[in-house]
């Protein structure tokens, strides 16, 4: 309630037409609305030009990513793996072309004028800059590997383990084996090989046919099997000191590693009573 007295009329101004009240009444009826759309703009975090972003979490294959594009873009499926073929994507040699462990694991931004291959570059550009402030390159060299076969590593490490001290310990058992030229014999790559998330691997696993069948080939598979993040890069790049060449994860959270087979064999046991235990349950 307002008790202050009207002022005199001597100090009133002009009277406003019903019209000019009108104008007034829209006039800042509109300025309101105005005023709504800033703070809603604001209150939203896009620009006007309603910029969205694309997560892509780390470990995720390429064909996942491709899909992940199309959806945002609002393409047809298909659509993103085609313009690999077309999209600057500053890739090695040894890459041959196949982006698979250079979709660098980030939030992205997209607007109107987002293609899929702008925003595959921006993501191969995003990788070789982490890459290299990761020390990829430095690291490479330390171990006789190339930059590619550096990130092959982490993203088998970022396959197989979840917390970073996990990742540097499987990132130790892939290089003492490489040293030793023992087969990797890693899940992980079969899982790739046969398009899949498992962690149920049975003997007929271990005998198809593919390059990715680490289980049969020595080495590592022909390309990284997913898009590795900065903890597996890490991992990859510096190692656990450790003489381990098996581990396996008992339950979540108990990841043993060991040098021992015979040890390893016990813990393979548990693991497998556990799973028993899980699909029974």
């Amino acid at each position: 309630m307002n008790d202050e007295p009207s002022p005199p009329p001597s100090r009133r101004g002009p009277r406003l037409s019903r019209r000019g009240r009108w104008v007034l009444i829209v006039t800042a009826a509109l300025a309101v609305a105005a005023a709504a759309v800033v703070v809603t703009l604001l209150l939203s975090g896009k620009p006007e030009d309603e910029q969205d972003t694309l997560l892509i979490p780390e470990g995720r294959r390429t064909a996942q990513i491709y899909a992940a594009v199309d959806q945002a873009l609002g393409k047809a499926p298909g659509t993103t793996r085609k313009a690999v073929g077309t999209a600057p994507l500053d890739l090695p040699a040894e890459a041959r072309g196949n982006p698979e462990g250079y979709l660098f694991p980030a939030t992205y931004p997209i607007d109107s004028g987002t293609t899929p291959a702008s925003l595959l570059a921006y993501m191969v550009d995003t990788a070789n800059k982490r890459f290299g402030a990761a020390g990829v390159p430095a690291a490479a060299q330390r171990s006789g590997l190339t930059d590619y076969q550096t990130v092959n590593i982490a993203s088998i490490v970022q396959a197989e383990a979840d917390t970073p001290e996990d990742m540097a310990k499987v990132a130790r058992v892939v290089h003492n084996r490489l040293a030793r030229q023992m087969p990797l014999q890693m899940d992980s790559t079969l899982n790739y090989a046969l398009n899949r998330s498992t962690l149920d691997t049975t003997a007929d696993d271990t005998r198809i046919d593919s390059p990715y069948n680490t289980y049969q080939r020595q080495g590592l598979p022909p390309t990284p099997i997913g898009n590795p993040g900065e903890h597996a890069l890490r991992a990859a790049v510096e190692p656990a000191a450790g003489d381990w060449l098996y581990f396996v994860t008992v339950a979540p959270g108990d990841t043993r590693f060991t040098a021992n087979y015979e040890e390893h064999q016990r813990n393979v046991r548990e693991f497998n009573a556990n799973r028993a235990k899980d699909r029974s349950g």
